[in-house]
């Protein structure tokens, strides 16, 4: 294997691992199932533009670690590398914030190379107990909406009982149990929302028919952002269908490279909407609205659903970019208050979604925007990666979070349920305190005329 410790001083990209790739060879770490394509790898020229965007990278310095350097090994499995433990560890590293695409100038589409390696790693990666048990139990619980809520009754006890704070206090769970101890740092406090109905009429003339997907996390955990995401496009002149049962959208799955799961999760949810009628699919999630635009490439083998599913797709917005779309209607009031932005992954990066929720809040009377330092690097949150990888995880947050507090802002926003948790949690480990909310929570309590307070009582 080459030495690639010298951050300038990557190697190209082997040309029989691209011969052996383009001939359809399965031998060494990938087999012939979507194996990550030659022709991708090769576009990476290994500038450097990525490194000091990669979260990974900014922590270790490790080449392994950056985006070129993972496209390095996955050329090596390509030439006949075996997938070995420590090729793994590279790749499992990566929290798939897609930072490095947007910094690329050569347009490499990193995106797709990990997730087709990732799917690799799960079909043929012999994972030790201890990891098949961890993610057994995660893949179990997290992409199933009821099963998530009935763990509400439960950690509401333990939240109200004052064992929490106690148990944080002790620092016991930290020692004994890293990752239990990042579950317990990342509930957020609960409150307790009715959900929505199936269908919400809009207020004043339609102006389009959208589904919306609940989601998972935040259907369980932050209802109040669903709730608040229904009163807004009704508002703006949306009928609003919310059909029960809808399920997973498949992100986490397909993120961890369990594309069979994913494809199950996908299959499932277009068949749940593609005859409602719907003009849009607003999602307010930016991890799922991510892999929800791909559901075309998830299901393109499928020949029931492929059609289907890029005609989907088309109809995917992020609940920002369909507002911005379509033009504000509803009267803004004001809200003084200072914001920090805070540009989750899977909507900046994956989904080039920037301005459009920024838009949103300059439009709100009264509010001032200001950036956020390091804008482009990871919270930690990435999913599940923050609780499949405590420590790294921590430093990021802490990072993030220091970034925060430097803005003076009196309010954090994002449009991310996992980035909301990760930041808190950091957040309270500096000693620090913002109140967080999502894009959503902010317009709306400007279209009810709430006030700042029934924003900055949501505190870290």
């Amino acid at each position: 294997m080459a030495d690639l410790d010298s951050p300038r001083g990557a190697t190209p990209t082997p040309p029989d691992a691209l011969r052996a790739a383009e001939n359809g060879s399965s031998a060494g770490a990938f087999d012939d199932q979507h194996p990550p394509r030659a022709d991708l790898v090769s576009d990476c020229v290994h500038c450097g533009f990525c490194l000091t965007t990669c979260p990974t990278y900014v922590l270790w310095g490790e080449e392994m670690d950056s985006p070129r350097g993972r496209i390095h090994l996955i050329a090596q499995g390509l030439e006949g590398e075996p997938l070995s433990d420590s090729m793994v560890s590279h790749f499992d590293a990566c929290l798939g914030c897609m930072a490095c695409v947007t910094a690329c100038p050569s347009g490499v589409k990193y995106d797709r190379l990990i997730e087709d390696t990732r799917a690799q790693v799960e079909r043929r990666h012999p994972r030790t107990a201890r990891e098949r048990m961890l993610r057994a139990a995660i893949f179990a619980v997290f992409p199933y909406p009821r099963r998530l809520r009935l763990l509400r009754g439960p950690l509401w006890a333990y939240q109200k009982s004052g064992l929490q704070k106690l148990v944080t206090r002790s620092g016991l769970l930290q020692r004994l149990a890293p990752t239990l101890a990042t579950l317990d740092s990342l509930a957020p406090p609960l409150r307790g929302v009715p959900r929505p109905p199936r269908r919400v009429e809009a207020r004043g003339p339609r102006r389009a028919v959208v589904g919306m997907l609940t989601g998972c996390v935040q259907s369980a955990f932050f209802p109040d952002v669903n709730s608040a995401t229904v009163r807004i496009l009704a508002a703006e002149g949306c009928d609003v269908l919310i059909p029960s049962g809808q399920g997973c959208c498949g992100a986490l799955s397909v993120h961890n490279g369990r594309r069979g799961e994913a494809e199950g999760f996908a299959r499932r949810l277009i068949d749940t909407f593609e005859q409602s009628g719907m003009d849009y699919f607003v999602v307010n999630a930016a991890g799922c609205g991510s892999s929800l635009k791909e559901y075309g490439e998830l299901l393109a083998d499928d020949p029931a659903y492929a059609g289907r599913a890029a005609a989907f797709a088309a109809k995917v917005r992020d609940l920002a970019e369909l507002l911005v779309e379509l033009g504000p209607v509803a009267r803004r009031h004001p809200l003084p208050v200072i914001v920090a932005y805070h540009d989750a992954c899977h909507l900046g990066h994956a989904q080039g979604i920037r301005e459009q929720p920024r838009a949103l809040l300059r439009g709100i009377p009264g509010l001032e925007l200001r950036e956020i330092a390091e804008a482009e690097i990871c919270c930690g949150s990435a999913g599940v990666w923050n609780v499949l990888n405590p420590e790294p995880a921590a430093e990021l947050g802490d990072r993030k979070a220091g970034a925060v507090l430097d803005t003076g802002a009196a309010l954090l926003v994002t449009a991310n349920p996992g980035c909301l948790m990760q930041v808190a949690a950091a957040v309270r480990r500096r000693g620090g305190s913002v109140a967080l909310a999502h894009t959503a929570q902010v317009l709306d309590a400007s279209l009810r005329g709430l006030g700042v307070a029934a924003l900055t009582d949501r505190r870290a």
